[in-house]
């Protein structure tokens, strides 16, 4: 039987009765909008930049001994999937901006408008008519990234403690297109393959864990891609040390597989997809499996 935990809008979490080390996390398909939120464009503008309907996909992980941590706000708030310090000087005012108490790092996506605090949701469109304070900041991070992270970190270090290694995929989708994530941040817009698998050029993930899904999603009829455009950010970033058995995958799904982003629904072949990923993540826990008992016999 699998145990659901959900922490006040923030998560929900999926425990299952019988674990294997084998930990899923979606990030990006929060639909509950914080009431501060404040944003000034279009709602359904917004509800394009969510994953949506990952957490689904995905749902049926505990089925397989599997942990399945998803989000329950919305990454155009704040985006769990950045450092904490990559943050846009442009979205603080003029005040706030000298006085902020940390030291800030802003990364390509930040100038992109598309770092922690997102300030823009399409070209030409802003999430905002206004610049944000430090306390509203300060609040999300508090209310929002950091029990997200301390959750998702808490399920790794215990599965590694119980198990000695620990597998680690973070669920995403992107659009059909590239959409405006890479647009803004890379300059560039063409097709993208069905899948694409992000282990930061091999550094976060064994390259036997995701040859294995890339190996299997092909087998199913999918075209797959590694590390491009996708390598990974910071969920795949900080979790992951496959000398130590930490490894972590970020996984990107088309969303032209399942989702029909005119209408914003799942479309016809959502159900096709769903038991593709359902046999992707028995697939995982028996690679997992055998890895344990190969562990063992050393």
């Amino acid at each position: 039987m699998t145990q659901s935990i959900t922490n006040d809008g923030i998560t929900t979490l999926y425990r299952p009765q019988n674990p294997v080390p084998l930990v899923l996390d979606s990030p990006h398909s929060g639909r509950i909008y914080p009431e501060d939120f404040r944003y000034a464009c279009p709602h359904r503008i917004l509800q394009k930049a969510e994953d949506n309907h990952v957490e689904t996909l995905f749902d049926t992980a505990p089925d397989y001994g599997a942990s399945l941590l998803c989000a329950l706000f919305p990454r155009t708030y704040i985006d769990v999937n950045r450092a904490e310090d990559d943050i846009d000087p442009d979205v603080l005012d003029d005040h706030d901006r000298v006085h902020w108490p940390h030291p800030i790092n802003p990364t390509s996506r930040s100038h992109a408008g598309i770092g922690l605090i997102r300030r823009i949701v399409k070209p030409g469109i802003a999430v905002y008519d206004r610049k944000l304070s430090i306390a509203e900041i300060r609040h999300r991070v508090e209310r929002y990234y950091t029990p997200y992270h301390t959750q998702l970190e808490t399920l790794i270090e215990e599965s590694h403690y119980r198990f000695g290694q620990v597998w680690h995929i973070n669920c995403h989708s992107m659009p059909k297109g590239r959409g405006i994530s890479h647009v803004l941040a890379y300059g560039t817009r063409s097709a993208l393959p069905d899948f694409v698998l992000g282990d930061r050029d091999g550094t976060s993930c064994a390259l036997e864990f995701t040859h294995m899904i890339r190996d299997f999603l092909k087998d199913k009829g999918y075209s797959v891609a590694i590390n491009n455009p996708y390598r990974g950010v910071e969920l795949v970033r900080r979790y992951s040390n496959p000398a130590t058995g930490r490894h972590s995958l970020q996984l990107e799904i088309n969303k032209g597989l399942y989702w029909d982003e005119t209408e914003q629904e799942k479309s016809k072949n959502y159900n096709r997809l769903k038991i593709d990923i359902e046999n992707m993540i028995q697939y995982c826990a028996t690679y997992i499996a055998a890895n344990l008992t190969d562990m063992a016999a050393d």
